[in-house]
């Protein structure tokens, strides 16, 4: 009887304080905190009224719905963790897994109403929003999360990512510079600044980004060959060569790095390596049209006509559309072209997206670098020499050009 008299004095003191927050706040997200406290005090009630000795497992119920949950809902509030939230988050996951985006836009939207400062409600808004494609209001709900938490790193980068979809990549490329510099270590961050930088033909920036991203990263084989990239756009090959092969080193399956190191091998004359390299991407299924292109060629430069007519003609079964204008297109095929099989309804033929998984700027770069080919391949070997060298006194002058205006400074 004791028993039962201290615990219906308990709960209904903690009943009257949750009712005069409804009250007080006109907030009912406690009214299923007093209907599970009333269903307690009615057990106890008849617990006590009609001297029915309850189960065990119904005491235990009694005081979890009575007393123990609410002291706890009490105990997160004076850690500011109002109740509403709880109630509002819940409500909107539940509504989001039978795909009602509506009520559970309503209930987050009731609980930053409510709580502006609240940065769940905030964050998951933003989430659905986007979902949606309300990117703007998904934009304006992660610019409130980070202005709550200012540690929230991943809504700092999705705002830019959205920003550059939106193709306002100065503004992306300020949020991102602002993300380095609060984390530096944050790859992904550095991978699409370099990438907008790269669509602003900003190579030199681009490799400084990438540089700084490996300093935190140094295993991250997508920041070597993105560094490649902007290296090669920078027609320094040496050191576009260096990351490729770190890359490839990395990542055995990375094709594209592969491809460039050959084309880079074809530009200075290192055949062999180019055919090792070459003889490598025809694994792949995307490059492989394009490498029998390659391989054809470098039959044809060693003499070996036969040889280079079975490429030839892997490269067109391979992709046809693409690859025999590009025979046309190259004198070197003409003593050959008689013997090539050629589809003679071209138009026909299936069109093969053979570059899908290639990125633009990773097009771009084997663009560039075929076109180099073409552009050294009447030069020799002297006359490559002699671009090194000239590259080299370049980059000795331009370093002391520097050492002279850091003394300056001094």
């Amino acid at each position: 009887m004791i028993e039962q008299l201290i615990f219906a004095v308990i709960t209904l003191g903690i009943f009257a304080y949750f009712f005069y927050n409804i009250i007080k706040n006109n907030d009912t997200s406690y009214v299923t905190v007093i209907i599970l406290q009333a269903l307690a005090l009615i057990l106890n009630f008849f617990e006590v009224i009609f001297k029915i000795k309850i189960s065990w497992i119904f005491v235990i119920i009694k005081y979890i719905i009575g007393i123990f949950i609410p002291v706890a809902i009490m105990i997160l509030e004076k850690y500011d963790i109002p109740f509403t939230e709880i109630i509002d988050i819940t409500k909107a996951n539940i509504y989001l897994k039978f795909g009602d985006n509506k009520r559970a836009k309503q209930a987050l939207i009731h609980l930053v109403t409510k709580y502006p400062e609240n940065y769940q409600g905030h964050k998951r808004l933003a989430e659905i929003y986007e979902n949606e494609g309300g990117m703007r209001k998904a934009i304006d709900e992660y610019v409130q999360a980070i202005d709550i938490h200012k540690r929230d790193y991943d809504s700092y980068f999705r705002v830019a990512q959205l920003l550059n979809d939106f193709e306002k990549q100065d503004e992306a490329a300020e949020m991102l510079t602002n993300l380095l510099k609060k984390k530096p270590d944050y790859c992904e961050a550095s991978l699409l600044l370099g990438d907008i930088l790269f669509q602003q033909e900003m190579y030199k920036e681009a490799t400084s980004v990438y540089q700084e991203a490996l300093k935190h990263d140094p295993t991250n084989y997508d920041l070597y060959y993105n560094l490649g990239i902007a290296y090669t756009m920078l027609n320094d090959f040496e050191n576009a060569k260096i990351c490729y092969e770190k890359a490839a080193d990395i990542n055995h399956l990375l094709y594209n790095a592969k491809y460039s190191l050959a084309e880079i091998a074809l530009i200075y004359k290192e055949i062999e390596e180019a055919q090792k390299y070459f003889m490598q991407v025809i694994e792949d299924e995307e490059l492989a049209p394009d490498a029998y292109f390659e391989l054809a060629k470098i039959e044809l430069i060693k003499g070996n006509k036969d040889t280079a007519i079975q490429y030839a003609n892997t490269a067109i079964d391979a992709n046809a559309k693409k690859i025999v204008p590009k025979i046309k297109n190259e004198p070197m095929f003409i003593p050959i072209l008689a013997k090539i099989t050629i589809p003679f309804n071209l138009e026909d033929q299936e069109e093969k997206e053979e570059e899908a998984k290639i990125s633009k700027k990773g097009i771009k770069a084997k663009e560039h670098l075929e076109k180099m080919f073409e552009i050294t391949k009447q030069l020799g070997y002297t006359d490559i020499e002699m671009l090194n060298r000239n590259k080299q006194k370049k980059q000795q002058n331009e370093q002391e050009i520097n050492s002279n205006e850091q003394e300056k400074y001094r």
